[in-house]
C-alpha cells in the first residue's frame, strides 16, 4: 500500500503550457519563441510523432489550423472539438510563431515509434510464454507510458485502462487513474478529468495510502480550479501546501500561486487571515526576507517542496524583498526544474497584503499586475481571468462597505484610486445583481452610497416568512392533487 508512485512521469505537462503560449495573445514574442523551441526539442527527444502531427500537420494540426497552414496548404477554419478548446488560448487565436511541419521528420519519428511498439509486443509475448503475470503487466505498463510519452491521448488512455483492469494492487490502480487525469489536464479535457477524479476518490476511500490521498488533493484542487470552482479548490490546494509531493503535476511555486488566488477570492476574512495571510508555507514564498529565513531554518513550516526550492535562499540577504518564480514551467519529478521564465512574485504578495489591510488603491494596482503577470499567462487561470477580476473587485467593495452605513461616492472612489463615474458604473452592476446590498444617491452633491443590510433578526424574520410561503404553496399543490385523485376515483367507481 505504501509503494512508490508508478506511471508518474508522462505526459510532460509543461508542453501543454508551451502550446498554450504559442496561441496566447498576451504572451511576449520572446516567450513564444522559447515555447516553440521547447516543443521542437521535446518532440525530437521523446519521438513524439502523434503529438507532432496533432500540433503541426498542415491539414489537421491545431497550431497550423489557426495560423497560415503548411507551405502549400492554407490553414483551415478552427474547429472547437475534442481537446482543442483546452490547449489553445482563445476561440479565435492567431499563432504569430508556428511550429513548422517537416514530413521527413514526422516519418522518421513514426518509424522510431513503430520499432518501439514492436519491441513492447515482443516483450509481452515472451512474458506470456516464459514469465509470470508481473512481467506481463510490466510490458503493458511500458506500452501505456509510451503512448503517454508520444502524446497519443486515446491510445494512452486505452493502454492505461488495460493496465488498470489487469492489476489487483490498489496503489497501482490509483496511480493509473492519476496518470489518466494528467492526460486529461494535458489536453484540456475537463469532462475526462472530472470523471477520473471521482474514480480516484472512490479508490482512495477504499483504502488508499497516505501519500496517494495527499497527492489526490492537489489533483482535485487543480481540476476544480479549471472549472472555476475556486471555493471548492481553495481548501484542497491550501491543505496540499504542507504535504505536497505531486511534482509531476506542478511545482511547489505553482501550487502556492493557485492556492493563494483561490483562497483570496473565496475564503471568508477570518479564514483568509489564517490560511493565506499568516500561513507559514505561503509566507515562505510571499513574505519578506525574515519570513523566508524562518521557514528555511525550520522555525516555521514551509512544506516539503519549499526547502528544495529555497535551498539557495539561505545565503541571501535578509532584507531582500523581490522573489522570482517560474510560473509556466511545471515539474516532472521531485527535482525542481530550472526556471525558464522568472516572474516577479511581488504583485501576488501585494494583492494579499493590501486586500487584508484595506489599502484599496494599492489593491487595485496589485490586481492589475496579477492579471498581467499571472492570470493572462497560465493556461489554468487564463480562461476565468475576467471572472476572477470582477470577484476580487466585489470582495474589496463589500469589505469596505460593510463597515459603514453611509459612504461618500467621491470618498470611496478616492480610496480605490478610480473615478467617480467608474465606481458608479461598477457598483451599479453588482447592486443590480443583488451582490451588494446598497443604493447610490447622486441627486444631491457628489452622491452617497447607503448600505441597507438587514440585521440578524430582520433576516431571520424574512427567511421564516419566505420558507412559510414555500410550505403553504407546497401544501396547496398537495391538496389539489389529493382532491383530483378523489374525483377520478369516484368517476371510476360509477
Amino acid at each position: 500500500m505504501g509503494s512508490d508512485p508508478q506511471y508518474a512521469k508522462w505526459p510532460l505537462l509543461p508542453l501543454a503550457q508551451h502550446v498554450f503560449s504559442l496561441t496566447n495573445p498576451y504572451a511576449a514574442r520572446t516567450a513564444q519563441q522559447v515555447s516553440a523551441k521547447q516543443l521542437q526539442d521535446a518532440i525530437a527527444e521523446h519521438k513524439m510523432a502523434p503529438f507532432y502531427r496533432y500540433l503541426a500537420h498542415p491539414i489537421d494540426g491545431i497550431l497550423n489550423a489557426v495560423g497560415e497552414g503548411g507551405s502549400n496548404v492554407p490553414g483551415r477554419p478552427i474547429s472547437r472539438k475534442n481537446s482543442l478548446a483546452g490547449m489553445i488560448a482563445t476561440r479565435s487565436p492567431t499563432a504569430s510563431i508556428n511550429l513548422p511541419w517537416d514530413e521527413a521528420l514526422y516519418q522518421s519519428l513514426k518509424e522510431d515509434n513503430d520499432r518501439e511498439l514492436e519491441s513492447f509486443q515482443k516483450e509481452e509475448e515472451e512474458a506470456v510464454e516464459k514469465a509470470g503475470e508481473t512481467e506481463i503487466q510490466a510490458a503493458r505498463g511500458k506500452r501505456a507510458e509510451f503512448w503517454a510519452r508520444v502524446g497519443d491521448k486515446e491510445k494512452a488512455i486505452a493502454a492505461y485502462e488495460d493496465v488498470f483492469e489487469n492489476t489487483g494492487i490498489l496503489g497501482i490502480k490509483i496511480d493509473v487513474v492519476l496518470a489518466i487525469i494528467r492526460m486529461g489536464l494535458f489536453f484540456g479535457d475537463k469532462h475526462l478529468v472530472k470523471k477520473e477524479v471521482e474514480r480516484a476518490k472512490t479508490l482512495v476511500e477504499s483504502g488508499g495510502d497516505w501519500d496517494r490521498r495527499n497527492r489526490l488533493k492537489a489533483y482535485e484542487g487543480l481540476s476544480l480550479l479549471t472549472v472555476r470552482s475556486y471555493n471548492l479548490a481553495a481548501p484542497l490546494l491550501l491543505d496540499s501546501l504542507s504535504t505536497f509531493t505531486s511534482y509531476e503535476l506542478c511545482t511547489y511555486s505553482n501550487l502556492v500561486i493557485y492556492a493563494v488566488l483561490a483562497g483570496s477570492v473565496s475564503l471568508k476574512r477570518v479564514d483568509f487571515k489564517s490560511k493565506v495571510v499568516d500561513a507559514p508555507e505561503i509566507k515562505a514564498i510571499l513574505g519578506d526576507g525574515e519570513d523566508k529565513l524562518l521557514a528555511l531554518t525550520g522555525a516555521i513550516s514551509a512544506g516539503p517542496g519549499a526547502d528544495a526550492e529555497m535551498a539557495d535562499a539561505s545565503s541571501a540577504p535578509a532584507a531582500a524583498k523581490t522573489t522570482v518564480v517560474n510560473l509556466t514551467t511545471l515539474g516532472t519529478s521531485t527535482d525542481q526544474p530550472e526556471a525558464e521564465m522568472a516572474v516577479d512574485f511581488g504583485p501576488l504578495a501585494q494583492l494579499v497584503g493590501s486586500l487584508y489591510n484595506g489599502r484599496y488603491k494599492l489593491f487595485f494596482q496589485a490586481l492589475a499586475r496579477v492579471e498581467e503577470q499571472f492570470l493572462t499567462q497560465d493556461r489554468y487561470l487564463h480562461e476565468h481571468k475576467g471572472w476572477f477580476i470582477r470577484e476580487m473587485r466585489l470582495r474589496a467593495y463589500q469589505q469596505l462597505l460593510q463597515s459603514y452605513r453611509v459612504v461618500g461616492l467621491d470618498s470611496m472612489a478616492s480610496d480605490f484610486g478610480v473615478t467617480v463615474d467608474f465606481l458608479d458604473r461598477d457598483l451599479a452592476k453588482f447592486i443590480a445583481a443583488g451582490r451588494i446590498p446598497c443604493t447610490i444617491d447622486r441627486v444631491a452633491g457628489h452622491g452617497v452610497i447607503e448600505t441597507n443590510r438587514p440585521d440578524d433578526k430582520n433576516k431571520q424574520y424574512t427567511d421564516v416568512v419566505r420558507q412559510g410561503d414555500q410550505l403553504i404553496t407546497k401544501l396547496q399543490k398537495y391538496g389539489q392533487a389529493v382532491r383530483l385523485r378523489g374525483v377520478r376515483g369516484r368517476e371510476a367507481a360509477s
